[in-house]
């Protein structure tokens, strides 16, 4: 069932992510940062989705261990596009605890997956 659950928030984190590179790079015209945070954000649910195919349960888990680098990846953009006043301190508080949701799902789906080996 949370397996299900992380699927979805992390597609439709990478939805939002999407629009926040195109509104990056169509309004505020910055190219180089948006390319990043859409590349590690986006990247998030694709891992989470080739691990849903893993071939054993470590494969699992390292396919689930990338997907929280690459989520741990993309707080480091969203706060450097804060802070370089890209983005509005509202729509990165919002941003921010999505991605930490599903940084600690992440956690307890790899905690989990290894107490069971």
């Amino acid at each position: 069932m949370s397996k299900n659950i992380l699927k979805t928030k992390s597609y439709h984190f990478a939805i939002l992510i999407v629009k926040l590179s195109q509104e990056l790079i169509g309004e505020q015209k910055e190219f180089i940062l948006s390319k990043q945070i859409l590349r590690s954000g986006t990247a998030i649910g694709a891992l989470i989705r080739e691990a849903e195919f893993a071939q054993s349960k470590p494969d699992f888990i390292h396919k689930m261990s990338i997907s929280l680098k690459e989520a741990n990846e993309t707080l480091y953009w969203l706060d450097l596009l804060k802070d370089t006043d890209y983005l509005g301190v509202n729509l990165h508080k919002s941003l921010i605890d999505k991605n930490k949701e599903l940084v600690a799902m992440l956690i307890s789906s790899i905690k989990t997956t290894k107490s069971r080996l």
